[in-house]
């Protein structure tokens, strides 16, 4: 499906929507493949304001109309029990969009439907999406979707999101909807519960609320502490006639009240699931269910996602560490032919050559590595298995104070540690989330794979290789673990749906791959194209000689290593794989077993990978965290990479590794 480009009709470059819908539903279900669908590329993900919290925002211009459409965090209530949940909420009921599309896994109505009737319970315009029909009707579930039209007052629309399927209508029903008088259905509960509704909602009436009378005498028996507190400053009074009806519900029952609202609207959806769907034939296994019954295993699941992981590190590292070699030798070499026969070698032709190599440097990376890395890593999503993955991770993340899906920033940090940054905010706390940036700025990305294989793998072997990564590995899970303690706030619990395997929608995966790989360009390359033109004018005014000897206590005296590596500790800073290139210009010789010892060449190893990664990264972590955070990460690992190089140096003499 394709869609028309909107002519901007407004001030300052951004028209006015005649439409604004907002996407809800719960993790999972399809949501993000359909604004995929609408918007394609006339989108931009930012943050919440206030949050770290995904903001998706895009426009389409359909049959004339300008539409605003926001993807809404997915979540499982309106409980306000989460970050997520509060944005949600407040957005539906105080921004009041003019239709709200509930994107719902046709395959689990019942379970969907409690969500579905928080929604209508908050008033806005509803539309009903029932996604995944194709799954549905290979378990043998048909759904009446005129029937649930009726029993819950809004349109039902049916799709297929990753074939393009019914997209159109969801809009054609959103635009009708919009220009009709929305009533939302009155979902009734019990009878004792709805005799203490009425006279919630009649002492409510005559105080000025953001939300629905009957919502907010919902969430005040459930005991929600914000809406109470709402309420409290207009009138007290209403709060101690709560807290008596609260007493009646929980003496009838014997459950607390929020219990109770809870299992009356479990019931109310159970039984309109019940009279709009049913079970027609029990189907075979399907190729998909056999291979979750690997993907999970206690053992095969990890051998699986052994093989999975290796498969992807042997495309990114294998076919983009040849991709690479072009960017960085054989264009690198051309291009600068060219700039010196064009420009010549005077120091300004040498700085603007620094910040050209820059960008040539950041392309290298960018389509090699990275761009790869997001098209498996999105393609694994789409599929289904990342969440597998994240579940056999879990109990391992835990033990790092974080859940099992700090794995997925974790796996794009070999590409890169600046998208492995971006991809932190799929945590669900702030606490997490600092955990996990910790966590992936220590693991080796491809910049300093090839510094360690160009040292020590070529002269001490590969099991002093993976003797090092797991060595990194173990620190990054150690200081993730320390940090869980001293962080303030909660961690959490996965508690997440295991969405159905479904074929990948090469559509959404390009897109968000193209949205990311954008992301991380517009990030990363200001900050290093500045401090890339800046070391070379500290080269040129022969301030980099003056810095070894400052930094030689530490290089020499404590790492054991020449004093010209000094200079390496800034050029780290810029560029990772810039160290070998630099190290062979100062030791004079590119067999670097002439002139640094074993235990030299495991200490620099050492120090590069916990080093912090490069400039890029600093952009990503002022981006997503604040300067003073970043100052704090960044001091904190390089003198995490100093002191542990030092140790390592000494227990390795001890060792007699000279």
């Amino acid at each position: 499906m394709r869609w028309a480009s909107a002519p901007d009709r407004g001030v300052g470059g951004r028209a006015t929507p005649d439409l604004r819908v907002a996407l809800a539903g719960q993790a999972n279900v399809g949501k993000s493949v359909i604004f995929n669908q609408l918007t394609g590329l006339h989108q931009h993900i930012a943050n919440w304001p206030g949050t770290t919290v995904d903001k998706a925002e895009g426009r389409l211009y359909y049959k004339g109309l300008l539409i605003d459409v926001v993807d809404l965090p997915g979540i499982y209530s309106l409980t306000h029990l989460s970050l997520e949940e509060r944005i949600s909420r407040d957005y539906i009921a105080k921004e009041k969009p003019d239709v709200v599309i509930n994107v719902v896994d046709a395959t689990a109505l019942e379970r969907h439907l409690i969500f579905t009737l928080q929604l209508i319970e908050l008033g806005r315009p509803l539309v009903l999406v029932l996604n995944m029909m194709d799954l549905a009707e290979k378990y043998g579930i048909e759904i009446n979707a005129e029937a649930l039209e009726e029993e819950l007052g809004v349109p039902v629309i049916a799709t297929i999101a990753t074939r393009g399927k019914g997209i159109s209508r969801i809009l054609d029903a959103a635009i009708e909807l919009s220009r009709t008088s929305y009533t939302p259905k009155k979902i009734r509960y019990g009878e004792e519960v709805e005799k203490r509704l009425e006279m919630l909602e009649s002492a409510l009436k005559e105080l000025d609320l953001p939300y629905p009378a009957r919502w907010v005498a919902l969430k005040l028996l459930e005991g929600d502490e914000e809406i109470r507190e709402l309420v409290r400053v207009r009138s007290p009074g209403v709060i101690e006639l709560t807290d008596e009806l609260i007493s009646e519900l929980e003496h009838i029952h014997g459950h607390e009240s929020s219990i109770i609202i809870a299992n009356e609207r479990a019931c109310a959806a159970n039984q309109i699931a019940r009279r709009c769907m049913k079970i027609v034939k029990p189907r075979k296994p399907t190729l998909g269910d056999r291979f979750d019954e690997i993907a999970t295993h206690p053992v095969l699941g990890y051998m699986l996602a052994a093989v999975m992981l290796a498969g992807i590190f042997f495309i990114v590292f294998g076919v983009g560490g040849a991709v690479a070699s072009f960017f960085e030798e054989d264009l690198s070499e051309l291009m600068r032919e060219a700039w010196i026969s064009s420009l010549g070698t005077a120091p300004s032709s040498e700085v603007g050559w620094s910040a050209a190599q820059s960008i040539l440097f950041l392309i290298g990376l960018a389509i090699p590595y990275i761009l790869p890395l997001y098209f498996l890593v999105f393609l694994l999503e789409n599929w289904g298995y990342l969440a597998r993955l994240s579940f056999l991770m879990d109990s391992l993340m835990h033990k790092a104070g974080v859940h099992g899906k700090a794995v997925i920033p974790m796996l794009l940090g070999f590409g890169c540690n600046v998208p492995a940054c971006l991809a932190t905010r799929v945590m669900d706390t702030w606490k997490e989330r600092m955990i996990a940036i910790l966590m992936t700025t220590l693991v080796p990305c491809s910049a300093v794979t090839v510094v360690v294989m160009g040292l020590v793998g070529r002269y001490l072997g590969i099991s002093w290789v993976i003797g090092l990564y797991l060595f990194a590995l173990l620190m990054a899970f150690a200081l993730g673990s320390a940090a869980s303690r001293i962080l303030p706030g909660e961690s959490v619990e996965l508690i997440m749906e295991m969405p159905s395997y479904k074929a990948p929608s090469l559509k959404t995966i390009l897109t968000m791959t193209w949205i990311r790989l954008r992301e991380y360009i517009k990030i990363a390359a200001p900050l290093i194209v500045v401090i890339g033109a800046l070391v070379k004018i500290m080269e040129i005014f022969g301030l980099l000689e003056p810095l070894s000897k400052i930094l030689s206590p530490l290089t020499c005296g404590w790492l054991g290593l020449p004093e010209e590596t000094g200079v390496l500790l800034i050029f780290g800073i810029l560029r990772k794989e810039l160290i070998l290139t630099s190290l062979a210009a100062l030791l004079g010789t590119l067999d670097f077993s002439q002139a640094l010892t074993a235990n030299q060449m495991i200490t620099f190893s050492i120090v590069t990978i916990l080093y912090i990664p490069c400039a890029a990264t600093i952009s990503a972590l002022l981006k997503e965290t604040g300067a003073k955070t970043t100052l704090t990460i960044t001091a904190a690992e390089i003198g995490l990479a100093i002191l542990v190089g030092g140790i390592a140096s000494k227990l390795l003499l001890l060792l007699g590794i000279n």
